[in-house]
């Protein structure tokens, strides 16, 4: 399993995690967590047919965490060898002793470490040449700029792989670790007419290579959404429905899952407090959380703790049925883990009937957003505020490209205001999710 191009095997990487945790105990740590990962990459990316870049990139490193008792210390280092382990773990001793006590700090319950550590079938390391990665790029640019004679510029095609190796290890005597593997396509180019010019990019990202789009598509796709934008118009400030595009749409879920993290919850700087049981958004709405999807983007069999990850419907018709929390967070608020340290795991939002043709015809006058600029969402008070790029929309029918606009509500406001669920899915990222579309919004314009 183990690739020629690391220098330690899996099994080396879990040896030496549970090593670390018998030199911590040598300091007299009443607990640790030691984690240990090596990867190993390589990016290339080309414009206007001429190789721009080639990255090569080689990781180690292992981090550390000692308890003695409520005191917590922490350190990290990107040597492996035998000297520099201890002198890292010995550095994080020396920190806890100058910490103060905590409480709510601690590893996670016994209890809830993994016990079936399943294949997940992450690992799929990508061969290709450096030569073969520049032609894939070239290819995938060379796409792109046949859309359209327009298109004038490039902003580059780029090809990266990377796989890597990691392990964890706690003082309950776990011990875990995998491979896996992660790959990209991108594009993006410039398309002018008259005196306007803009840009659009397109992606595709999997765990396995044949799992991506092919270069020939991803290029076309963004030189497609690039010609489309040309010639925007300024709009009216009006309230419409807004459709959010599939690949903008997980936003939306993003802001719902931060307000029901364990950090915000316990600081109290969430629009969704005490929210559990409660409908918080439109009942069309209904998340699961699925940690055990072959190649998924985000699956893990267990969390950044050693807790075991189960699939559970987080968001069940709109009602909120559970929050996203690690140990710490969760002792916090007198609750129990849910195995989210570090993150989701494959949040899939369940479509509804209509294709992004059917959406729009629902629609009927309103905005398309395709882009969104800048991040002003107030997580205390849920008000929402972002620029924004797209086109209107007249009876179902795509009229002009928009720019220069400012979309604004509340985002409590804007998950009750659900009023349909694409079934257009894109997997890019930790998140499934066709296009979303919201009853109405303020557009605002100069």
């Amino acid at each position: 399993m183990a690739d020629s191009g690391f220098s330690y095997s899996l099994d080396e990487i879990k040896q030496m995690s549970e090593d670390v945790l018998k030199v911590a105990k040598t300091h007299g740590a009443s607990a640790a967590e030691a984690e240990l990962s090596l990867s190993i990459g390589q990016n290339v990316s080309v414009r206007m047919g001429e190789t721009e870049n080639i990255e090569y990139n080689r990781d180690k490193g292992m981090s550390v965490t000692v308890y003695f008792g409520q005191q917590k210390g922490h350190a990290s280092t990107s040597d492996l060898s035998l000297q520099a382990l201890k002198d890292t773990v010995a550095a994080a001793c020396n920190i806890a002793k100058y910490t103060a006590k905590d409480e709510f700090c601690g590893l996670a319950d016994a209890a809830l470490m993994a016990t079936d550590i399943q294949d997940l079938d992450l690992h799929h390391p990508w061969g290709i040449s450096v030569d073969g990665a520049i032609a894939l790029a070239k290819e995938c640019e060379a796409a792109a700029l046949n859309v359209d004679e327009r298109i004038t510029n490039s902003e580059g095609a780029s090809v990266s792989t990377s796989t890597g190796y990691f392990a964890y290890s706690n003082s309950h005597g776990f011990t875990g670790g995998y491979p896996s593997s992660r790959h990209g396509i991108s594009c993006s180019v410039i398309a002018e007419s008259d005196a306007n010019m803009q840009r659009d990019y397109w992606y595709s990202t999997a765990r396995a290579a044949e799992d991506l789009q092919t270069a020939v598509a991803i290029g076309a796709i963004a030189g497609t959404r690039t010609v489309r934008r040309l010639n925007a118009q300024k709009i009216k400030t009006c309230q419409v429905p807004v459709l959010f595009e599939a690949p903008l749409a997980s936003s939306l879920i993003s802001s719902l899952i931060s307000a029901i993290s364990g950090g915000n919850l316990y600081r109290k700087s969430s629009f969704l407090l005490d929210s559990l049981g409660k409908q918080v958004a439109s009942s069309l709405l209904n998340i699961y959380e699925e940690p055990h999807l072959k190649k998924g983007l985000a699956s893990c069999p267990f969390d950044n703790e050693g807790v075991a990850t189960s699939p559970r419907q987080l968001v069940k018709d709109g009602v909120l049925q559970g929050y996203m929390l690690g140990s710490y967070s969760a002792r916090k608020l007198g609750m129990q883990t849910t195995g989210n340290a570090g993150g989701n795991h494959n949040l899939i939002v369940q479509s509804g009937a209509l294709d992004f043709a059917g959406l729009l015809k629902q629609m009927d006058t309103g905005l398309l957003v395709t882009e969104l600029l800048g991040n002003s969402l107030n997580m205390v008070t849920g008000d929402y505020s972002r620029g924004a790029a797209g086109f209107w929309v007249e009876n179902g029918v795509i009229v002009h490209p928009v720019e220069e606009i400012t979309i604004a509500s509340n985002m409590a406001d804007m998950l009750k205001m659900i009023v349909a669920i694409g079934n257009d899915v894109l997997v890019q990222g930790s998140k499934q999710v066709g296009s979303i579309l919201i009853e109405r919004m303020t557009v605002a314009s100069d």
